[in-house]
């Protein structure tokens, strides 16, 4: 591969911000640092009024992923296509165990699903569902094959919930071979009673997702298995935090020092159930769980990005299509497809109402979309920063560029956006994988398949 010079841009990692040079060579980062001469690379590119950013990480995506009888829009190419148009260079996509099968089963299937058609680089979690004693070895196997981390359900009873005695165990293994879980945290089994007496009182419309779904449940199940993870002595990561009463619970484990984790998502941060008001069936766009909250939740979740007690923005893109697939569930709102799209906005979004709007500052923003995921999930300092000898994955972002969202001109393979008509401000003109210019003047460059499984690193009690 060639060797790539981008010179007179603003570098921007999650500590520090500088005016320098970037030298790529080959699919990994030389040097940076102002002053590097144009005659040191084959090609220079001018990065003038642009930020230079680490490739975004998407943590938490379903890409082809089996639901209610249907699948995913998105598959591997198509949705990671999406991604890189939209800055992010790494995702870390779930395998699902069926049950009564090893775990091994299941990443051999997602390797299949990922194979010559990715076209950036993925890891994969482990949904577990299934886990006798016998199991516990598959955990220990998957982490040797580069899976340190795995997702378990608190939710959806008699389809990927697992009881407390499965929880923990699993924890308990993780102290063993230094993996993280990553937790579903709702009270399924209330919901569910809640759910069957709204079906029985005949709310069938989708606006009874949401509301079958309370923050309370939310928040039980975050101190739940936050208390089990205390007792194991392992760190946890709760997925999708939506409200201020589950928030509360991460905030207050962190506060007496326990490595307690969390991500968020931006319609969480941006969407909320009184913008579904007069939507009737519109509504099934915006089912996914947990569901929306109150608006009122809003302004908490923004002040735990500011103040650490949230780490991460991922996306948790499930995306079904409204016309064929959210229509499964016409007359039950139980049978909707769970989950809706945001692989390509991510960073138009958290920069807008994140930097833009003086949320936090352009440091913070990396570290939430890029170091923190990398670091939290074995990744770094391969990923998620831009220092000698890191890959070049990396973002050349034009923070003046103005943008309206749409699914109009969106690339992901859903026919509807969860943000149609956001107007925002910053955007991804070139994006280089490994060396690679991928995305260039935003549009496509790379080709399907040349994404590669990141095996990632268990980081055991490395943990800060």
């Amino acid at each position: 591969m060639s060797s790539v010079l981008i010179q007179n841009g603003t570098v921007v990692n999650a500590d520090a911000s500088v005016k320098a040079d970037l030298l790529i060579d080959g699919a990994v980062i030389k040097e940076v640092r102002a002053g590097i001469p144009a005659g040191a690379a084959d090609k220079v590119v001018d990065a003038t009024g642009l930020l230079v950013l680490p490739g975004g990480i998407d943590a938490h995506t379903h890409l082809d992923m089996p639901f209610g009888g249907t699948n995913s829009a998105d598959d591997f190419e198509t949705g990671t296509r999406a991604a890189a148009i939209g800055g992010t260079t790494t995702i870390v996509d779930f395998a699902i165990q069926a049950r009564g099968t090893k775990m091994r089963t299941a990443l051999d299937t997602w390797w299949k699903k990922a194979e010559g058609k990715a076209c950036i680089d993925y890891g994969l979690h482990m949904i577990v569902t299934d886990l006798p004693d016998a199991g516990l070895e598959d955990m220990d196997d998957l982490v040797r094959e580069g899976v340190a981390s795995f997702k378990l359900f608190m939710a959806y009873p008699n389809v990927l919930m697992v009881d407390d005695a499965t929880i923990y165990k699993a924890l308990r293994q993780t102290a063993k071979n230094g993996a993280l879980i990553c937790m579903h945290a709702e009270n399924g089994s209330v919901i569910d009673v809640i759910v069957q007496q709204a079906l029985a009182e005949g709310k069938t419309a989708p606006i009874h997702h949401m509301l079958t779904r309370p923050t309370k449940a939310e928040a039980e199940a975050v101190h739940r298995a936050i208390a089990m993870a205390e007792i194991a002595g392992v760190p946890i990561y709760i997925v999708h935090l939506s409200s201020e009463d589950a928030l509360n619970q991460v905030r207050e484990a962190r506060d007496r020092g326990l490595p307690a984790f969390a991500e968020t998502c931006p319609q969480y941060l941006l969407l909320s159930i009184e913008d579904m008001a007069n939507k009737g069936w519109e509504v099934a766009k915006y089912v996914f769980t947990p569901p929306l909250r109150e608006k009122k939740n809003q302004p908490k979740l923004w002040d735990g990005l500011r103040k650490d007690n949230l780490q991460v923005v991922s996306t948790d893109h499930c995306p079904f299509c409204f016309a064929d697939q959210k229509s499964l569930g016409k007359d039950d709102f139980t049978k909707i497809p769970n989950g809706g799209p945001g692989i390509e906005n991510r960073l138009q979004l958290l920069h807008h109402h994140g930097v833009v709007e003086g949320n936090f500052s352009i440091n913070r923003f990396v570290e939430l979309v890029s170091t923190a995921p990398a670091r939290i999930f074995g990744m770094y300092p391969k990923k998620g920063v831009l220092q000698a000898g890191s890959d070049a994955d990396l973002v050349l972002w034009d923070p003046a560029e103005n943008y309206t969202i749409s699914a109009k001109t969106h690339h992901m393979k859903v026919d509807y956006s969860m943000f149609e008509g956001f107007k925002v401000r910053g955007n991804a003109r070139d994006v280089y994988s490994r060396g690679e210019l991928i995305v260039s003047g935003g549009k496509f460059a790379g080709k399907a398949g040349r994404g590669k499984y990141l095996r990632r690193e268990a980081r055991g009690g490395a943990w800060t």
